[in-house]
């Protein structure tokens, strides 16, 4: 770090709970923040990095650790931009560059997390003001993704550019999806709005992620497809240690990280920060804190992170660092440094449940708990 950038770490100050033996100190984590806020774009927009592509699941992510870096009005700015480019039916594009839309189809889960980063700002900023007005978007969406719901409880991942909706859903994304419910189903409670679909909804889903692989794609190869299901809050208790205790050998490279598929020689910083994040929530702190020491090699001196490291050849790769990467990294920083919004947004066990599902009776709609 140049003098100069080690004077402008020192003048933004972070919250104590971004500081954290081994990972950062006050003023990394300063420099981390601002080289997300550097590639934030005058509209709000947070792409990938400076002059790259958005996607709308990435620009919530890099907003929600702008919210625990107390970087409100910057984060309130990328909701805002979110608002303003909702499609009429409650979706967005699955990316954007320079504000244009480059890909028509439209991802659920990408949809469905404004409802987690909303509830974040909010439980960050206790700004009824903000959370009245962003409601009616953050509404449409998780209209528009249960509305994609499959029989079986699983949801569509993505309709298409020419409309159709696609008969599959993927474990990671239905996971996403099912912890953007129960924030939805929070903020619907705050506000004294019942969303007795979303309940219902949330119920089937947290049902097909708990029990039911075989509704999803196969993509075990796939860490994320290994973890979501803890991250996502579907798995709590025996049944998520069982799953991380059959998961960590094939997928964590001690000293190094997290493979982000298991039969490649590469390990992601963010798919190594959201495991600290699971692991936290299920009481595995100390594995969480070596996970997050260890992709500290990812680290560019201005504070920003190289999404992967490919240990075979030590190289990073590939060439780009992104804001998202940082943003779960400050994430999982911040949920074992103590931050409230942080912690009640990922421990989960705050967050409404929906209503409870079986087999015998998901066909009558289930029963509340």
């Amino acid at each position: 770090m140049t003098a100069a950038e080690e004077t402008a770490a020192e003048e933004t100050a972070v919250p104590g709970t971004l500081v954290l033996p081994g990972v950062l100190d006050a003023r990394q984590a300063a420099a981390t923040v601002r080289s997300i806020l550097a590639d934030q774009r005058p509209d709000g927009a947070i792409p990938w990095f400076g002059g790259g592509h958005l996607d709308p699941w990435d620009h919530t992510e890099a907003a929600m650790a702008l919210d625990a870096a107390g970087e409100h009005r910057s984060a309130e700015a990328a909701y805002r931009w979110l608002a303003g480019a909702q499609n009429a039916d409650g979706s967005w594009y699955a990316s954007y560059t320079g504000g244009t839309p480059d890909n028509l189809a439209k991802e659920t889960n990408f949809c469905a997390y404004i409802a987690v980063g909303v509830w974040h700002h909010y439980l960050s900023t206790g700004d009824d003001t903000f959370l009245d007005g962003i409601w009616p978007t953050v509404r449409r969406a998780v209209d528009f993704v249960v509305g994609l719901q499959l029989p079986g409880g699983a949801v569509s991942w993505r309709r298409e550019a020419d409309g159709t909706a696609v008969a599959e859903a993927l474990l990671t994304g239905s996971s996403s999806i099912l912890h953007a419910l129960r924030c939805a189903l929070a903020a619907a409670d705050h506000l004294e709005e019942p969303q007795p679909d979303w309940e219902l909804a949330a119920g089937r889903l947290a049902h097909a992620v708990a029990h039911h692989p075989e509704r999803f794609l196969d993509k075990g190869r796939y860490s994320m497809d290994w973890y979501y299901p803890v991250l996502g809050t579907a798995l709590r208790g025996p049944a998520a240690q069982q799953r991380i205790t059959e998961g960590w050998d094939r997928f964590v490279v001690p000293g190094f990280g997290v493979r982000c598929v298991s039969d490649r020689p590469w390990v992601t910083g963010g798919e190594s920060a959201e495991l600290a994040l699971a692991l936290w929530a299920v009481g595995q702190s100390d594995r969480a804190l070596d996970i997050l020491r260890w992709i500290q090699r990812l680290r560019h001196h201005d504070g920003s992170y190289w999404t992967g490291y490919v240990f075979e050849d030590d190289a990073f790769w590939p060439e780009e660092r992104t804001t998202w990467t940082a943003g779960s990294l400050l994430l999982a920083v911040a949920a074992l440094g103590g931050d409230h919004a942080t912690g009640t947004v990922f421990g989960g066990d705050r967050l409404p449940t929906g209503l409870a599902v079986a087999d015998c009776c998901e066909a009558r709609g289930g029963s509340r708990t």
